[in-house]
């Protein structure tokens, strides 16, 4: 059994690094180190006065230490891990990518006033969720050890349970909505159309390959040389493919 250490040396990088980064700006708001009224996101200040670090600094704050902060730290952990390990192995700059597409899209949505929030790190953490559900769309997840369903029905369960708990579903829904526009834009429409609307910019593959983040891409000589193993994150036969996600397997 690994220790915490070694656990958390073992997280790839982007998802360590976020998760990390929200649980320190936590902390600074809980101690009252940091003052949260100069992170929220506010476009009059950010554009007015120049408080730019606003638009970046909202997606790092998840709520005060409780039982939900905890659920969106381990949301990271789980989800966001996966996804690095699975999908988007050895596409780091992929991943980057994904993230900043998602903060872009919930910025311009934070900007139409119905859709506005201080904070935007929970819908970030959610549109993760909702990226995993469409790509392991047919894993097995247990909620609460009170109902089996298939994985592509994941956030809408959670969206239901904040309906019955009384929480706001706006953060959720925020998340729900960036994530199913990244991911019509790279998986569904391409798989109907055979165009890719959406890529992953060169500058975003040259700020990866600068700073040496995860593991390099393999080169196109490296995959053909290489045979097919069973990885436990193969994807699977799935007819309904452009529906419902490419279906990994989730390694046991």
């Amino acid at each position: 059994m690994s220790s915490p250490a070694e656990f958390y040396n073992s997280l790839p990088p982007l998802s360590k690094a976020y998760g990390t980064t929200c649980l320190i700006f936590t902390t600074a708001v809980q101690l009252g180190l940091l003052d949260w009224m100069l992170i929220a996101l506010s476009y009059k200040l950010a554009f007015s006065r120049f408080q730019v670090w606003r638009l970046i600094t909202n997606f790092f704050f998840l709520g005060k230490f409780s039982i939900n902060f905890g659920i969106r730290l381990l949301m990271i952990v789980r989800y966001g891990v996966q996804l690095e390990r699975g999908p988007f192995d050895r596409r780091t700059a992929d991943f980057l990518w994904m993230m900043i597409f998602g903060a872009f899209s919930l910025l311009a949505l934070a900007a139409i006033p119905i859709f506005y929030t201080p904070f935007l790190g929970i819908s970030l953490v959610f549109m993760l969720v909702y990226v995993w559900s469409r790509e392991f769309s047919n894993a097995q997840i247990n909620i609460y050890g009170l109902v089996t369903l298939k994985a592509f029905y994941l956030p809408w369960a959670m969206l239901a349970l904040d309906v019955i708990f009384g929480s706001s579903i706006l953060p959720d829904l925020l998340g729900i909505i960036a994530g199913h526009l990244y991911y019509f834009l790279t998986v569904l429409h391409p798989l109907a159309t055979g165009r890719i609307l959406l890529t992953t910019p060169r500058w975003v593959h040259k700020l990866v390959a600068r700073w040496r983040i995860g593991a390099p891409a393999p080169t196109r000589t490296n995959i053909r040389a290489q045979p097919e193993t069973n990885t436990g994150a193969q994807p699977e036969r799935n007819t309904g493919a452009a529906f419902q996600g490419r279906s990994y397997r989730l390694s046991d």
